[in-house]
């Protein structure tokens, strides 16, 4: 089925057209209709999947049908999402897709001053995109307005949970009027997450696009068992001999990013990292170089790990394990997106071993192992422009470092305020 015979509003089929998109996927075939039929619909897809696409589609129609009888009602539909990067590609997807509509879409979030996100919804908006402590604070400094708001989605639910907003969630929903819809979408599903949609919605569409591959198939996964602290030659390696590819290195904590981009630049390598202690206006100006290509290597933590939406990410460099076996499905997810094809490399040390085994179980198979053989480990080593020697004074001396310029830039941000 092609979208131009949905019914669905010609505008938003316009824009479809635009964006090159002629036919749904999966997860968008089996939930724009009952979305249009004003269903509740909890569906669990793998990520990469268009699930964006898959409720944003049927929600601009709806609100773009109901705004021909009713206008200036405020807030329709709010969807909430786990991290700020995530609620900026949502409503980047609301914003294509509603061009020449009656249906507006902003995105609120923290870590930024709140008073031209306030201006934004005094303006008039119908579709707000957020992360929850924003709208949760502005919604009880009495800015944003539920009394008529008839949809509601999450959006990376589990991440939600993981990240504790459960109790969040639950609260506003007080707010919200007994008649409405309410959609989850999510990469995984367990008991917990069961049970704050069934406490949510009522009786359900469930849509599970969950082939036996946890990942798409459209990866190529693959390890190394290598030491802990040589790691960063393999990683050097792998960079240099694919410069021209865009690659994404996940390491397990903000110290551990700072510390693999200082290896990576005594290399003479350019890379960028992302993390939780970067403020609001760095993480964009991080992606945006990335995004664009300005540097091809990020070093990310998990944090970050579901709210990059990078296209043609070549690669992903699994630096560190992670230490949720969930979120190795989320880091690989970010490349082979779609129909393109990407590759999901991991390094394991000694002490990474139970992960791995963690790691396996959850995908219900092994990663292809790539051997090493003494001589090619060797000329690894060798192939390194970074001859510093890694010893626990040298780690403690760049943590230290590095603590104290997020101390200083907190004392900073204090005094300013």
């Amino acid at each position: 089925m092609r979208f131009q015979e949905y019914s669905i509003a010609d505008e938003i089929k316009r824009n479809l057209e635009s964006m090159g998109f002629k036919r749904p996927t999966d997860i968008q075939f089996k939930s724009i209709p009952p979305i249009l039929r004003k269903e509740d619909v909890l569906a669990i897809a793998q990520t990469g999947t268009g699930k964006t696409a898959a409720f944003a589609i049927p929600i601009i129609h709806l609100l773009h049908e109901k705004k021909r009888k009713v206008k200036n009602l405020g807030i329709q539909c709010i969807v909430l999402a786990p991290t700020r990067e995530l609620a900026l590609q949502i409503t980047k997807v609301f914003n294509q897709l509603e061009k020449g509509s009656r249906v507006t879409s902003i995105s609120i979030f923290g870590g930024v001053e709140q008073d031209p996100q306030i201006n934004k919804l005094l303006e008039g908006v119908d579709v707000l995109v957020a992360t929850p402590g924003r709208v949760f604070d502005l919604q009880h400094q009495g800015y944003i307005k539920l009394a008529n708001t008839s949809i509601i989605v999450l959006d990376e639910a589990d991440h939600m949970l993981d990240l504790g907003f459960i109790q969040d969630i639950r609260d506003l929903s007080r707010y919200l009027p007994k008649e409405r819809q309410t959609l989850f979408f999510s990469a995984t599903i367990n008991d917990e997450i069961k049970k704050l949609a069934y406490s949510l919605v009522t009786n359900p569409i469930r849509i599970q696009i969950a082939p036996k591959e946890r990942v798409s198939k459209n990866i190529d996964h693959s390890k190394f068992f290598v030491k802990a602290d040589e790691k960063r030659f393999f990683l050097e390696r792998i960079i240099k001999e694919h410069e021209d590819k865009k690659i994404i290195v996940f390491v397990r904590t903000k110290v551990r990013a700072e510390r693999v981009s200082k290896a990576m630049e005594r290399a003479f390598i350019d890379t960028m990292t992302l993390h939780g202690d970067k403020d609001q206006k760095d993480r964009f100006d991080v992606l945006d170089k990335f995004r664009k290509g300005i540097c091809k290597v990020l070093i990310a933590t998990d944090v970050s790990a579901r709210g990059i939406d990078i296209p043609n990410v070549d690669y992903v460099v699994n630096y560190d394990l992670p230490d949720v076996a969930e979120n190795y499905v989320h880091r690989v997810g970010r490349t082979g997106r779609g129909t393109q094809y990407g590759i999901a490399v991991s390094f394991c040390s000694e002490e990474e071993n139970e992960l791995l085994v963690e790691i396996e179980a959850f995908l219900t198979k092994p990663i292809v192992e790539i051997k090493i053989d003494l001589s090619d480990y060797k000329k690894t080593i060798d192939f390194t422009e970074d001859s510093t020697t890694y010893d626990l004074n040298l780690l403690m001396k760049e943590v230290e470092e590095f603590e104290a310029v997020q101390k200083k830039k907190a004392k900073s941000k204090k005094i300013k305020k």
